[in-house]
């Protein structure tokens, strides 16, 4: 038996439910929307949450805390992450994302201390931690902050 070869309804459509048809169609009178009220109207629906005119759940609730809307998000990589590249080879946001270290570059790159640097690169990024800047000159590399 093969699956191209299975008997039945393999890539049928649907059939279209046609309401308001008349009674033989079984959708008839009133289309499946039951007796008057708001639901039966055209246009007649209420929106997400709503609670019969009751304070919804979702003002009821407190609201707690503080959202930094100028908060920036970096893409973060170790020094251990960046041991694999030969020596005196540029290190660009560019070049970390194409080769899957990091997945996204957000709001700018950040290297990070994890790790030991063992050779002299180059290493260009929006920010360093002090960790990374100290590994990175102790090994013989150029650090270039990006803006």
């Amino acid at each position: 038996m093969e699956l191209s070869k299975l008997p039945g309804s393999y890539g049928k459509k649907r059939k279209v439910k046609r309401v308001g048809r008349g009674p033989g169609s079984g959708h008839g009178k009133t289309s499946g929307k039951g007796h008057k009220g708001q639901k039966a109207r055209s246009g007649g629906q209420v929106h997400r949450g709503f609670e019969g005119g009751q304070m919804p759940l979702q003002r009821r609730l407190p609201k707690r805390g503080f959202h930094n809307i100028f908060r920036k998000e970096f893409a973060v990589i170790n020094l251990k992450d960046l041991e694999k590249y030969e020596a005196s080879k540029e290190i660009t946001p560019v070049l970390l994302l194409e080769d899957g270290k990091i997945s996204k570059i957000k709001d700018g790159l950040k290297i990070l201390g994890e790790g030991d640097l063992s050779k002299p690169l180059k290493i260009y990024a929006h920010k360093f931690s002090q960790e990374a800047l100290k590994k990175i000159e102790k090994a013989g590399g150029k650090v270039i902050v990006l803006e």
